[in-house]
């Protein structure tokens, strides 16, 4: 992993090497048993990367190893630095999370004055915890227009909410973070993309030089490609994940799933947000911001998408455990895609069955995890789990507990 300003490579912290080789063990295993294809690991504690290792393939077809420099689509994780991004707007007095909707993109709102009775109140606070009421498709227009941001708007706009905003929990994956990156944009510099305003704000003053939106020529040789093998069961399908290999292409702007990173540059990301904002000196978000989103917003309300997976796997219902545009560990034992073992303040973002980061802030932990070969969702949660726990049990902490 390339050193940057903030992180150093080191060995030192307290994590146990035993606990680390049980995490790739672990990793080995799956990767036995065709699980998936391959993984790139990256682990922080108390800002020192002590893990920063590859395994297995990039890509089965061709045969090619996996490498700590891979560039992968990291689907949903595309999220992060939208809302990255609404929270810089937020922290200028451009937008607020009360913030309605159509007060920034006027377009919102229908020519039925009944409609609007809804529409109206859609405010950014709904689009960050998935309690908009807007569509779960993940294709507000046809693929082959899906990284076109102004036709997605568009689309949107026509489309409007099919619940009621601010009560039931119901995930939609393309329409909320389209929306939240469109009002980022307009009230930043309307006169530019999207995608230019993530580079320039995010990406260039953290040294995360091998993430972009859209997926760049300079970087198409490292670029890992989406292969997935499950059987459709649940909500995506194979053909759905694996069709983004051509919708996300250099000129795509998808703010909600059209991003290209390392586990390099995401831990990077990932220590900014545990370090309040701020990496090497240089400040990207106010603590108070974050401070505010990585609080559980959402209670004990389920999520609606996972009630049928949980279904067929025979898991309790979980909550929801929403921040603001991130998951949280949250209170209580039950299935959790960041692990049972890490602090409830333990917060990140994830890709369908694919990509992981979270921030332990309690540990002092920052964990990215992605990986070759699209798992089945419920697989992907389960896996993560496991893996979050292994990172968890392995910190050490001295001299807290008497002898026996």
């Amino acid at each position: 992993m390339r050193e940057g300003p903030g992180m150093r490579i080191h060995h030192t912290t307290e994590l146990d090497p035993d606990g680390i080789e049980r995490l790739r063990a672990a990793i080995r295993r799956d990767l036995d048993a065709g699980d998936y294809d391959g993984a790139v690991v990256a682990i922080a504690h108390r800002g020192e990367v002590v893990v920063d290792e590859a395994f297995g393939l990039s890509d089965r077809v061709t045969g090619r190893a996996a490498a700590t420099q891979d560039v992968f689509r990291i689907l949903s994780v595309t999220k992060a630095f939208t809302v990255a991004l609404v929270f810089h707007a937020i922290d200028r007095g451009l937008l607020s999370l009360t913030t309605n909707v159509v007060e920034v993109i006027p377009e919102f709102r229908s020519p039925d004055r009944f409609m609007n009775k809804v529409r109206d109140r859609i405010s950014v606070m709904d689009l960050l915890t998935h309690r908009a009421g807007l569509p779960a498709t993940p294709t507000p227009v046809p693929y082959d227009k899906l990284g076109d941001l102004a036709e997605v708007i568009r689309a949107v706009c026509e489309t409007g909410p099919i619940g009621e905003p601010g009560e039931t929990i119901e995930y939609s994956p393309a329409f909320n973070h389209a929306i939240l990156g469109e009002m980022a944009r307009r009230v930043l510099a309307p006169e530019r993309r999207y995608r230019d305003l993530v580079q320039e704000i995010l990406f260039e003053p953290l040294g995360m030089a091998s993430t972009a939106i859209g997926a760049p020529a300079r970087l198409a040789d490292r670029i890992v490609p989406l292969r997935a093998s499950f059987e459709p069961s649940g909500w995506l399908s194979p053909t759905d994940i694996e069709i983004l290999n051509d919708v996300v292409d250099e000129e795509a702007e998808l703010p909600h799933v059209g991003g290209v990173s390392t586990s390099g540059d995401l831990l990077r990301f990932a220590e900014m947000l545990r370090r309040g904002g701020t990496l090497g000196g240089t400040r990207i978000l106010s603590s108070a911001i974050l401070d505010r989103a990585t609080r559980n917003h959402t209670g004990d309300q389920p999520n609606n998408w996972w009630i049928p997976m949980a279904a067929r796997r025979g898991w309790k219902v979980m909550p929801a455990n929403l921040g603001l545009g991130v998951f949280l560990r949250g209170e209580g034992l039950h299935p959790s895609i960041l692990g049972t073992l890490t602090s409830p303040r333990t917060f990140g973002n994830y890709g369908a069955g694919s990509s992981i980061y979270w921030v332990d802030p309690v540990r002092e932990l920052s964990f990215v995890c992605l990986t070759a070969g699209v798992m089945e969702e419920s697989a992907n949660i389960a896996r993560f789990q496991k893996l979050s726990d292994l990172v968890a049990s392995s910190v050490v902490v001295p001299d807290r507990y008497p002898a026996l």
